[in-house]
């Protein structure tokens, strides 16, 4: 075994395991940091494509994952929750590359408390000598919720931000999400914090601009969520705002199940998404496009190919503000742009069908790449782009 000379030291004993045999494992905890995590691995186990281990999580929060290796070069991926009841795959890392005596590392993989049966997917020749996992970011407990009237005659303003400070965004209202583990979607970007080249609020807007490093092409951008500050049910949220529309890019004004602590609570937490563009269906020339609308849940949702949605074609969608609203009521949910109403939700049979009894936080982020959004790649040209919010209104009836 390697001296690991930071962190607390689980020592694992990987004998022949592989994708085809359970854990063989034999741990032992020195100390264990709450916040540090060091996993060694058994060199004789050079030749599988696999080594499953177990990470025992004390807080919940976004984590720094870094892989050590010592042989051979190629790409690798940590899997999370392997024995889950779903028989999903869920890849808490994104792309990994390792050469020979070095190092890579992600930053934000999101983890709950509690034991995680993990698995290492790597090249066959490659090495890993240990891996670590750092906590960086806690996920915060919110602890107001409004809870929101829909029987009345007109909709009330009862809560908002409409971005008329100058510099970084208000931080009894907003908190960052960090991180570039792929945000379980393979996008490229780094979601920094408190920066304000990537989040800032100037001439009545936030301003979310993803950048790219000319040295080594990785992109910066901003994802900013009300989880922490305050989480809402029912009622309708509305956003103004301008999106991008350069290939790559994939703008998204939604809201996710305040219960999401790590990928695993996800779709149960349920997810409503009320402005979503990705930038290959938006026409660089006349600026028509396309919004969705979607409900995520349990019972319907996209890694199953069967969630519910709608789309609607709009005009001027860089140049000019479109509203992007909801109205979220107790047993559907109704899509407008521009007050045109396209999409509604009403499968409430049961949890699984309807999770929206919970209450949600909202989420703005600019995302580059990805499943969805780098569909049709990205335009290698783009050095910036800007993702422009005029404001964020949540309403009741009365």
């Amino acid at each position: 075994m390697k001296e690991i000379i930071f962190g607390s030291i689980v020592w694992l004993a990987m004998v022949g395991c592989n994708t085809n045999k359970g854990l063989e494992i034999d741990v032992q905890n020195e100390d264990l940091s709450e916040k540090r995590i060091v996993v060694v691995f058994d060199s004789s186990n050079l030749k599988s494509e696999t080594q499953n281990f177990i990470a025992t999580i004390h807080i919940t929060g976004r984590y720094k994952i870094c892989v050590f290796g010592s042989k051979g070069r190629g790409e690798l991926w940590i899997e999370d929750y392997i024995d889950n009841k779903d028989q999903r795959e869920y890849n808490v890392t994104g792309s990994l590359k390792i050469e020979e005596n070095s190092s890579d590392c992600i930053d934000g993989s999101p983890l709950a408390t509690g034991e995680h049966k993990m698995r290492l997917h790597k090249s066959i020749n490659v090495q890993i000598d240990s891996l670590v996992l750092e906590l960086i970011q806690t996920i915060q407990v919110t602890k107001d919720t409004l809870i929101q009237n829909t029987q009345g005659e007109k909709w009330e303003l009862v809560w908002s931000d409409e971005f008329e400070s100058t510099g970084l965004p208000d931080t009894t209202k907003w908190s960052y999400n960090i991180g570039n583990w792929g945000w379980g979607n393979n996008e490229l970007q780094y979601y920094t914090t408190d920066k304000l080249e990537n989040a800032k609020i100037e001439d009545g807007n936030l301003v979310i601009t993803a950048i790219k490093d000319l040295k080594d092409s990785t992109w910066t951008s901003a994802r900013l969520t009300t989880q922490g500050k305050v989480a809402f049910k029912y009622g309708k949220v509305e956003f103004r705002a301008k999106v991008p529309l350069a290939r790559g890019t994939w703008a998204a004004g939604w809201l996710l199940g305040d219960a999401y602590r790590d990928e695993i609570s996800w779709p149960y937490c349920g997810e409503i998404d009320v402005l979503e563009c990705v930038g290959y269906e938006i026409n660089d020339t006349t600026e028509k496009g396309i919004n969705h609308a979607t409900c995520h849940t349990r019972a319907y949702y996209f890694k199953q190919n069967n969630q519910i949605g709608s789309e609607i074609e709009m005009d001027s969608m860089n140049m000019k503000f479109h509203t992007y609203s909801v109205e979220w009521y107790p047993n559907e949910i109704k899509g407008f742009v521009d007050g045109v109403h396209y999409y509604t939700y009403d499968k409430n049979a049961n949890d699984q069908e309807w999770p929206f009894h919970q209450s949600q936080n909202i989420i703005l982020n600019l995302a580059i790449g990805g499943g969805w959004g780098g569909l049709k790649g990205v335009d290698q040209s783009m050095v910036s782009q800007e993702y422009i919010i005029d404001y964020v209104r949540v309403f009741e009836k009365r």
